[in-house]
């Protein structure tokens, strides 16, 4: 079965951030993160109950670069949902694995809604 992958607004800009920096620095570095990224999108679609993290929170590491994707797997509508595009090498306390201290269903309901 088939998984909608849905990008939030923290990842889309995340992303552009690192789109952005590797423009600056290389002319092919940001055309492989796209394909990298189009990877993760496809593995989600095809098997997104992998990798879990934490309760519902789960990460997929991009391949070649130091990013991963932290997303939720929403069931009832077949639904990825993409909470952040987090770089390894920054602040772990900004990482949405640390969101841990609030309730699970806090979490979900403020990246979901």
């Amino acid at each position: 079965m088939a998984y909608k992958v849905i990008i939030s607004k923290r990842s889309k800009d995340e992303i552009e951030n690192a789109i952005n920096y590797y423009t600056l620095h290389s002319e092919d570095a940001p055309i492989n993160f796209i394909i990298s990224l189009e990877a993760a999108y496809n593995k989600f679609s095809i098997n997104p109950f992998e990798r879990l993290r934490y309760k519902n929170i789960r990460a997929l590491q991009l391949e070649k670069f130091p990013f991963a994707l932290y997303f939720v797997v929403i069931s009832l509508n077949n639904t990825v949902k993409i909470l952040s595009c987090f770089h390894n090498k920054r602040n772990l306390d900004k990482r949405p694995l640390m969101l841990k201290q609030k309730h699970p269903l806090q979490i979900l309901l403020k990246w979901v809604f």
